[in-house]
């Protein structure tokens, strides 16, 4: 990025603390690596990022749209462009009879989400409580857990196009499928999700989050660096038992490691590159092939410069 375009940018009216160039995304990625975004602004209010998009698209400055960075494997080679750190935190819960329905913006960290359902004794999403990331996030990818996907509790999807256009989209129009919607494949940035739960029990409801908890705590590394579970589930098959079955528990290229705690995650044992974790990928890919003739797909997303 030119030094004219960064000058640019510090003008258009954006509070300058939310913006840093050539930011190291090891920071901001639960996997603890990747390179440099050239810009990366923290976007927290509909004004800004209407500007931002308008002179990313008038001086043709890819975007990268970025929640909690708990599902993406940035590059050593970084980001070129701008990284949007999506950051709406509004929540708003109604209570409707026995129906209660809430508003949350994408920038909401889900931890934050169900500890605050919790406490007003709402249930029907303690299932997704440990999911590490964001609303926004989440949706995008249909995120689930313990036979629950967040297609089952969402009403309503606001989004805005690149062009600055606000758009409402109800569950039936989002296209969810395994860790897929239509967010997907079409260009929006999600802004808001409209979620329909019922009252519950306090006691209940810890209880359920507390076995999920512990549940996590045996089953997943999460004392690691990761970016969840790497690879979906096949359609006839369980990825992590075939790479279980393969005996590639425990391997490892580089700082990356298949956990021997879950075959299904790769972890950052400390000092891996995303090189080292790509190379980890795809000799997991060829091997699981190889072996059973399956092809495995990622669950997590590629970002940036190889």
């Amino acid at each position: 990025m030119t030094e004219e375009l960064k000058k640019q940018i510090l003008e258009l009216g954006i509070p300058e603390e939310k913006i840093q160039f050539d930011e190291l995304m090891s920071k901001h990625t639960t996997f603890k690596v990747g390179g440099l975004a050239e810009c990366y602004i923290k976007i927290d209010n509909i004004k800004d990022l209407r500007t931002i998009l308008k002179f990313a698209k008038e001086n043709q400055i890819p975007i990268t749209v970025l929640g909690n960075g708990s599902n993406v494997l940035v590059l050593d080679k970084g980001i070129k462009g701008i990284v949007l750190n999506i950051r709406f935190n509004k929540i708003e819960i109604m209570n409707f009879g026995d129906k209660i329905y809430a508003n949350i913006g994408a920038g909401v960290k889900i931890s934050i989400f169900a500890h605050l359902l919790l406490k007003n004794e709402i249930t029907g999403f303690e299932e997704l409580s440990g999911i590490p990331g964001t609303i926004g996030g989440a949706v995008r990818m249909n995120a689930g857990a313990h036979g629950k996907e967040f297609k089952d509790i969402v009403n309503t999807v606001t989004c805005m196009d690149y062009d600055g256009n606000i758009k409402q989209f109800e569950n039936k129009d989002m296209q969810f499928a395994y860790r897929s919607s239509m967010l997907k494949k079409e260009n929006y940035i999600v802004l808001e999700v409209g979620m329909q739960f019922q009252k519950g029990i306090e006691k209940e409801i810890k209880e359920k989050m507390e076995e999920y908890a512990t549940y996590r705590k045996e089953k997943q590394p999460i004392e690691y660096p990761s970016a969840g579970s790497t690879f979906k589930r096949g359609a006839d098959f369980i990825t992590a038992k075939l790479i279980d079955e393969a005996g590639l528990k425990g391997y490892s290229i580089g700082g990356a490691e298949v956990s021997s705690k879950h075959a299904g995650f790769i972890i950052n044992k400390g000092d891996a590159t995303a090189k080292d974790i790509l190379d980890l990928i795809e000799y997991v890919k060829n091997t699981i092939y190889e072996k059973f003739n399956k092809k495995i797909e990622l669950e997590i997303e590629i970002m940036g410069e190889n």
